[in-house]
């Protein structure tokens, strides 16, 4: 599970930002904080994954509450003053949502963290493949849908939409694929074509000018064969 504190002295802002985890699964809240003390007392002895903080609170500013913290989890700043914003990208901020904000832009920085992943003891050389528990929220018609990125294949460029191809399903996404890329790890995943991103560790066997994966083709443009001999 993913776990989140809301440090907000707004009892709206929380009921929004629950609204939002509680259409993303994984997701638990920690723990409802209305003002920076409180939190401070919460983190001493707990630990949270993701930390949605507002600026404007009584006691203790947002920023100075963030300053003070030996090792804050990933934070994203949510407020209404935007004159901000600079000094949080300097503390390491993952986004800033100015309030108010919807859904489709919550969901955007939640994609910019990377999630938590499932550590062991075992030294090992790195994986090719994706993390399991490793995974990105895409919007499908009216619906968020979690994916798993060790469960997909490729992703196709269809005009104004990407189909993300798994092995038993193909998700429609209203996104470009030169957008879409950007929420992939470049390390596992690769553009071989204009309209086509593959995942590495699918990758059955690569011939002359396509790459087969279980029963799919897979074309690879001419500008993008020498990335794609690099990566391998």
């Amino acid at each position: 599970m993913i776990s989140y504190l809301i440090i907000d002295d707004e009892y709206v802002a929380h009921d929004i930002i629950k609204g939002y985890c509680d259409k993303l699964s994984n997701f638990k809240l920690a723990k409802n904080c209305y003002d920076a003390i409180e939190a401070i007392e919460y983190l001493q002895s707990n630990h949270v994954d993701i930390m949605f903080l507002d600026l404007n609170m009584p006691k203790l500013k947002g920023f100075d509450f963030l300053k003070a913290l030996q090792n804050p989890p990933k934070v994203i700043v949510t407020t209404a003053y935007s004159e901000f914003a600079l000094d949080g990208f300097e503390l390491n901020v993952v986004d800033y949502l100015l309030k108010p904000f919807s859904f489709e832009r919550f969901v955007k920085a939640i994609n910019k963290i990377d999630l938590p992943k499932k550590t062991s003891n075992i030294t090992s050389t790195p994986s090719q493949s994706p993390n399991p528990e490793e995974s990105i929220f895409v919007k499908s018609s009216k619906k968020i849908i979690q994916v798993k990125l060790n469960d997909i294949l490729f992703v196709e460029a269809v005009g104004n939409y990407c189909k993300i191809v798994t092995e038993d399903d193909d998700i429609q996404v209203r996104e470009k694929i030169s957008s879409f890329i950007e929420k992939l790890p470049e390390d596992t995943f690769i553009q071989v074509h204009k309209s086509f991103i593959v995942a590495k560790s699918h990758i059955k066997e690569i011939e002359g000018n396509r790459i087969i994966i279980y029963n799919f083709i897979i074309p690879i443009g001419k500008v993008y064969k020498n990335n794609l001999n690099k990566f391998f």
